[in-house]
């Protein structure tokens, strides 16, 4: 079996809204979602496999059982499946947050630090998000302007339109904007520290929880210049590389995806539909739709119209 039909974990905060169940046919126990984690392996909120003889099985499991050769070679070094990929409906503003190195992390007992790239799938007019600061400051402003509430006033505020892509590298301070629906891919881990939060409670009426000191001991304090661009064909950095195809606006309805020995691939279906060929092997998919194929497993033709995001390592 050379695709995997991954359902996802489900995740729900204080920010989250319906299109992910209204417009990616996603399942919820609530009436909402924020986010939903597509492919992971992360502990206690993996991918689930839909079809095939893993069906049941959480990602995980199936690698167990496979053997790591179905990272792939560029993953051989590693002791952690290195990827996250998400769907996120921001309904209400994100905190203002800020994710540590692999070092940091490690030292406080992570895996993985945290960096992520994002691609606006959709966003209301006036959607904005946070991209780091406008000015350089110290810890000390930092810290009191956390206190105070006016740290909004030196987070550099960035516009948004659909296609444009952003990397948000470990220490960037950030916050997605109400009125986004974005695709994120990450370093597999969750840690992050929350700084401001708007003083919003959450259902049990508490206030969440801030991380003032990590912040301050992982944050960049100055501006770090524009790391973001217009819609992308591809996107690479030291942890991911992720390709963006599309046959709704182009020219062909057709496209070959090769899964070598050097990754694996995930596939991330943003629009429309389509089926996907593997010798006798066929699949269909919609919109929304999340498919692994292991390293090594070879071309996948995919026809249809269609959007989607493929990432691998290396």
């Amino acid at each position: 079996m050379t695709m995997l039909k991954l359902d996802p974990s489900v995740k729900d905060y204080v920010w989250g809204g319906r299109r992910l169940i209204d417009e990616y046919g996603k399942r919820a126990p609530g009436g909402t979602i924020a986010e939903t984690w597509e492919l992971s392996c992360y502990p206690g909120s993996e991918s689930v496999i839909q079809n095939g003889e893993y069906a049941g099985k959480t990602l995980s499991e199936y690698m167990d059982i496979a053997g790591r050769k179905v990272w792939g070679k560029n993953c051989a070094h590693l002791d952690h499946f290195p990827v996250l990929v998400k769907l996120i409906d921001a309904k209400g503003d994100l905190s203002i947050q800020v994710h540590p190195n692999d070092e940091y992390a490690r030292l406080h007992g992570h895996n993985y630090g945290k960096s992520e790239m994002w691609y606006i799938i959709d966003a209301k007019e006036g959607a904005a998000l946070c991209h780091g600061l406008n000015k350089k400051i110290t810890k000390k402003e930092f810290k009191q302007r956390i206190k105070d509430g006016t740290l909004m006033e030196v987070l550099n505020r960035v516009p948004v339109k659909k296609g444009d892509v952003f990397f948000i590298g470990a220490g960037t301070i950030h916050s997605i904007g109400k009125g986004i629906l974005l695709a994120e891919v990450q370093q597999s881990s969750n840690v992050t520290y929350r700084v401001f939060d708007y003083k919003r409670k959450d259902k049990d009426g508490k206030e969440r929880k801030l991380h003032i000191k990590e912040a301050l001991d992982v944050a960049k304090l100055e501006p770090e210049g524009e790391r973001y661009q217009g819609v992308f064909s591809s996107f690479d950095c030291a942890y991911f590389t992720v390709d963006r195809k599309d046959t709704i606006d182009g020219d062909s309805d057709e496209i070959t995806v090769t899964a070598g020995e050097d990754s694996f691939r995930h596939l991330l279906f943003t629009r429309g539909s389509g089926k996907i060929r593997n010798g006798s092997e066929e699949m269909e998919f919609k919109i929304g739709d999340s498919i692994f194929l292991p390293a090594s497993s070879g071309e996948h033709v995919i026809t249809g119209k269609f959007e989607v995001i493929i990432t691998h390592v290396g």
